[in-house]
């Protein structure tokens, strides 16, 4: 046993040790009712590492009596799970399972339907991956989904105090805990890294005055690694995160969730493609020379890759975060596709603009009436541009900025067809 790594010596024995899941397991949370009545629906456990998926399945198979079967979805297959359906006799129905569930492909998924359904064996699977991405829609129908969540700190830190009073190990040669704030920041409210984290700092932490602070942390762990999945549910949050915190105007919050994409890892490029989307989706009009920063900056973080392209994403999520805002640019493009899609006769376009190419184009008076803007006054000449039926129809409608207000005014004297009259006062 002593062999085993700290993080498996202290794994719950009995439900009511499991930490960090209270809504699941209080009195009155959706697993209480459902070990108390000693019967499981067949489930999907959904939640980040470390927060006691293993754990949580074996401690119901106990509770229930269950046959525990684990797999893991990394070395197992079809095979492997049809010889556990097969043991599907006697009083007690097998329980499945199966870590690791979203890397089962469609095929070996549906291998799983038919027992599911019918009730030959109660599955649970585990995952770190959201669901509706990662399991067939048909395979998560049939099942029970429970959300797991992280540790909190209390939680962390009542495991460590409680891995160092009742392992026999750490036990034999105490020492005190004292600081444990980087310990915390570290475990990322994953309890096996916690425990592993506090294992190798015991071992560190030599002599009689030894104690597990932060500065013993800082020696042994230099190098900080934030937890994120480039492909899963980690990479969209922070990644939605820091395009709302530009969006809304919050500096402070757009390079805090920038620090944490970079921290992680995150393609520098995929970063920059994105904030070029929201430098034409958000700023647009307000201040056109964001788009141009936010290309150059893709092109500059392509070329360059981390470390250094870490500045240029600072720059540019800083910048954007400062300029004012529209989405008209993309409010009028959406609203003209609209109208065209419900359109069922669209009008043809005005001869008067139609390209007169041909001797034939010319006799049927394709181009004329049209009068060249540019030998107008100011490069302006009022004239016509929408087709029959359409004139007056407005799809841009300036926003309230001041880039924009000159704009409305421009167009309200020089196109009084148009109501562009603000829908909303302006700041």
């Amino acid at each position: 046993m002593y062999d085993m790594p700290l993080a498996e010596r202290m794994r719950p024995q009995r439900i009511e040790d499991l930490l960090g899941q209270d809504s699941l397991l209080s009195q009155g949370g959706l697993l209480t009712g459902m070990t108390q009545r000693g019967t499981l629906p067949s489930m999907i456990l959904w939640g980040p590492p470390g927060c006691g998926k293993t754990t949580l399945a074996k401690l119901l198979a106990a509770n229930t009596k269950q046959p525990f079967h684990p797999l893991s979805a990394v070395d197992a297959g079809v095979k492997e799970v049809r010889n556990v359906i097969e043991q599907s006799h006697g009083l007690f129905k097998p329980l499945l399972f199966l870590d690791e569930i979203h890397r089962f492909n469609k095929a070996q998924q549906d291998a799983l339907l038919g027992a599911v359904e019918q009730g030959r064996i109660t599955l649970i699977g585990a995952t770190t991956e959201n669901p509706s991405f990662s399991l067939n829609p048909a395979l998560l129908s049939r099942c029970q989904l429970i959300v797991l969540q992280p540790l909190s700190p209390d939680d962390l830190l009542q495991l460590a105090r409680r891995a160092l009073d009742q392992d026999p190990v750490l036990a034999s040669r105490p020492v005190p805990l004292t600081e444990w704030n980087a310990l915390l920041r570290h475990a990322q409210g994953d309890a096996r890294r916690l425990l592993n984290l506090l294992e190798m700092l015991w071992n560190a932490a030599k002599g009689p005055e030894a104690v597990l602070d932060d500065a013993l942390v800082a020696s042994v762990l230099p190098h900080f690694l934030v937890y994120h999945d480039r492909a899963g549910d980690q990479h969209y949050r922070l990644i939605s995160a820091l395009i709302k915190s530009v969006r809304g105007s919050d500096p402070q919050a757009a390079i805090y969730y920038l620090a944490r994409l970079v921290q992680g890892g995150e393609d520098p490029v995929f970063i920059a493609r994105r904030l070029l989307i929201l430098a034409a989706e958000d700023i647009g009009l307000a201040n056109p020379q964001a788009m141009i920063l936010a290309q150059a900056n893709m092109d500059g973080v392509a070329k360059i890759g981390y470390p250094e392209a870490r500045i240029l994403l600072s720059q540019t999520v800083l910048y954007l975060s400062l300029s004012p805002k529209s989405n008209s640019a993309y409010l009028a493009i959406d609203k003209a596709l609209d109208f065209i899609r419900r359109e069922d006769n669209l009008p043809p376009v005005p001869e008067a603009l139609r390209n007169a190419v041909t001797n034939l184009d010319r006799q049927m008076g394709f181009g004329q009436g049209y009068q060249y803007s540019h030998e107008g006054p100011h490069h302006f000449i009022p004239q016509p541009f929408m087709p029959d039926g359409l004139h007056g129809k407005v799809f841009y409608e300036p926003a309230s900025n001041p880039r924009e207000e000159n704009y409305r005014s421009w167009l309200q004297s020089h196109w009084p067809g148009y109501d562009l009259s603000p829908s909303t006062p302006g700041p």
